[in-house]
């Protein structure tokens, strides 16, 4: 059973659930807009069957996770979840970890892994690079891409937002169904991660997050110098695997992988047929795969 705690950052009263040893070799899972931890259970049960330490936190805007400040902006940058995840590390004390995440998790793993390097063992990201190109975000990409971030554009406008906050659940239960078309989940299995989008920050951190990326907000100026970092597109030198569903309707993997050039250490692209945008639920036993293919460095 994983047990859940609270830490606090310089942001955040941070819930996160743990499991396994505190002296045993710590994975941190960070999940993605919109789900939770419960994407990763099929997984923690097997990383704990081998030895090792869970961290799953709440991202920002998610279940028990709360801001401190009520000033504080309800910001979903990429910066701003990257250094969540910095945070986390450094409030657990964990000097090593193996990070692995989709969605937003894996952009903030990819964010730890490239600016804090020391910090990561190994990397296992759900489509690859994951670091946001925002200077290039007014170039459009080819018209079935842009049909794929409808939801992006929709969230631009009032209405977006209206959406999200009073269909929040029906509207995140549509995005599972496109996002991952071969995955038959119950309406269990999608309620119990749709209590963490009632965290009162769930809507503003959510729009805020497709607003930015697009250039149509500005950030939190605390992240400033992150985010001129990240622009640069840093390149990932840490061991990591890379794992793409075949059948994501969100980023699908191009031909060739052309996100191999930003990673200058040992890296493996691997391709999942029949699987989606939630890769660790709908494939926990791959995904579990790659994490402990990484654990002896």
């Amino acid at each position: 059973m994983a047990r859940l705690q609270r830490t606090r950052t310089p942001m955040l009263d941070l819930a996160y659930e743990t499991t396994g040893p505190a002296d045993a070799l710590p994975v941190v899972l960070v999940h993605g807009f919109p789900y939770d931890p419960r994407a990763f259970d099929d997984v923690v049960a097997i990383l704990e069957r081998e030895g090792l330490r869970t961290v799953v936190p709440y991202v920002r805007g998610y279940g028990g996770t709360r801001f401190l400040s009520p000033a504080a902006m309800r910001s979903g940058q990429q910066a701003a979840v990257g250094h969540d995840l910095h945070d986390l590390l450094d409030a657990l004390q964990l000097d090593e970890v193996i990070l692995a995440g989709f969605d937003w998790g894996a952009r903030a793993a990819c964010i730890v892994a490239a600016l804090w390097p020391a910090r990561v063992r190994g990397l296992v990201s759900c489509g690859g690079y994951q670091i946001q190109d925002i200077a290039a975000a007014p170039v459009p990409s080819d018209p079935e891409s842009e049909r794929r971030w409808w939801y992006q554009y929709y969230f631009h406008t009032e209405r977006g937002r209206n959406g999200l906050l009073r269909n929040r659940h029906a509207l995140c239960k549509l995005l599972w169904k496109l996002w991952s078309p071969t995955w038959s989940f119950d309406d269990v299995v999608f309620d119990c991660t749709a209590t963490s989008f009632e965290n009162p920050d769930f809507v503003d951190v959510a729009i805020h997050s497709y607003r930015h990326r697009h250039g149509n907000a500005e950030g939190d100026p605390r992240y400033a110098a992150t985010e001129a970092r990240l622009a640069t597109l840093p390149d990932i030198g840490v061991p990591t695997i890379a794992i793409h569903g075949a059948v994501d309707d969100v980023t699908p993997l191009r031909e060739p992988d052309g996100h191999a050039r930003h990673f200058t250490g040992s890296y493996d692209s691997r391709l999942l047929e029949g699987v989606g945008h939630d890769v660790p639920q709908e494939c926990p036993a791959e995904f579990a795969r790659a994490i402990l293919e990484l654990r002896t460095g």
